[in-house]
């Protein structure tokens, strides 16, 4: 049985890794005015920068955790960081917006491979044990989207935005050099599957038709679909609608990770007590009243706070969906968790890519489109786990869910 200290420790390793991903999307959002005018381009292709990223992050996901399957944890992970270090420092002297954007892409491919971590998780945990572990590393975590934009935000208050990229370079540095002497192996070399494409093609199609699995990865992968639309989005709607400071900006959007901790906690210690599923259905229901408020604020011309109320609420209800669905989709993967894992991971990330730049196709000065795509994401993910999971479930278990 693993120590308090160890596990603690071991968490916050972990961490790390799964937070550098909110770093490097969060961290340089205080600089999208200031960027729109050093590169003289327009909202929209700002963040398409973000959905590079993104899009990096998916199809990083994909191979990084069908390599992490063949060949362990620990080497894809020292590769990774090493390339993420160089491609942070490479945004920070881009040109033109053109090269920004394909660095972007190739760091969102690099930092994909911080959701190894989930596979670490449930190499060494299982059950219940997981949830409780897996919802510390939330907690954990959830700090880099408190402390990414507050980042940012200072950064570029004494320096230019390049600033933070020589930042994310810096931590990119850190996690290397973490990997190399501090990271041990956790999948042996006898549980590692054989390096065959046609056998890792068969575990994603294995995974896709598994109706169960997919309905738990739907129902967080279109909630973080709507996550990324609303992390592209307030930036201009907060400080071209709402008229806030940088500095503002960076606290209402920090209030975020305050969000996530308290939530991630929450579940941690509902874990074993409250069954899973019951958690999750909480989670939908809140992101649905929420999304559904952020509409009618943004058509009735409401103010700042009630808008931020709402937004904070689904926030709060990703964090409770995220923990519970993770545990749920991963319960029966051990053997092809670093597969399950990418895939749970890049689903929301290919959904993100499509609705970060649908949230400036109004311009800088409308929500609605933002509204919109948040209230879709909250239905699509109900939808997703009733009739995928829900009515599975039903028929399996039938006395389980009354």
């Amino acid at each position: 049985m693993k120590s308090n200290n160890h596990n603690l420790r071991f968490a916050f390793m972990l961490a790390m890794f799964s937070g550098l991903g909110p770093f490097t999307f969060d961290m340089y959002l205080p600089s999208f005015p200031q960027m729109v005018k050093f590169f003289g381009t327009t909202a929209s292709t700002i963040q398409i920068s973000l959905t590079a990223c993104l899009l990096g992050l998916a199809l990083g996901q994909i191979t990084m955790g069908a390599l992490s399957d063949v060949h362990g944890r620990r080497k894809p992970l020292i590769i990774a960081m090493i390339i993420y270090c160089l491609s942070s420092l490479g945004c920070a002297f881009a040109p033109n917006i053109g090269i920004f954007i394909a660095l972007r892409f190739i760091q969102g491919f690099a930092v994909s491979a911080g959701t190894i971590s989930s596979a670490i998780a449930r190499d060494t945990h299982s059950g219940t044990e997981l949830t409780r572990f897996f919802s510390l590393i939330s907690v954990m975590s959830s700090v880099a989207p408190l402390l990414a934009p507050l980042a940012g935000s200072a950064v570029i208050s004494f320096t230019k935005w390049q600033g933070v990229f020589y930042l994310l370079g810096m931590l990119g540095f850190i996690l290397s050099i973490t990997t190399i002497w501090r990271l041990q192996e956790s999948l042996p070399v006898e549980k590692r599957i054989r390096s065959n494409f046609g056998d890792t093609f068969g575990n994603f199609k294995a995974l896709l038709g598994n109706r169960v699995y997919m309905g738990y990865v739907l129902a967080q992968g279109f909630m973080l679909g709507g996550v990324f639309a609303y992390v592209a989005g307030t930036p201009f709607v907060y400080q071209k609608i709402y008229g806030v400071s940088p500095q503002v900006f960076a606290m209402l959007f920090a209030l975020n990770g305050i969000v996530l901790i308290t939530a991630s906690q929450i579940v941690r210690k509902l874990a074993g007590r409250i069954p899973e599923h019951r958690i999750l259905h909480f989670g939908l229901g809140l992101s649905f009243v929420a999304t559904i408020t952020v509409l009618v604020v943004v058509l009735t011309h409401g103010p700042l706070f009630a808008l931020v109320i709402p937004l904070v609420c689904y926030v709060a209800a990703m964090g409770t969906i995220g923990p519970v669905s993770f545990t749920l989709a991963m319960e029966s993967q051990g053997h092809i968790a670093g597969s399950a894992s990418a895939l749970l991971g890049v689903i929301p990330f290919l959904l993100g890519c499509v609705s970060s730049p649908l949230v400036g196709i109004a311009g800088e000065y409308s929500a609605v489109p933002l509204s919109l795509i948040l209230l879709s994401a909250s239905l699509l993910s109900i939808a997703s786990y009733t009739f995928l999971t829900l009515m599975r479930r039903v028929k399996v278990q039938p006395t389980e869910m009354v």
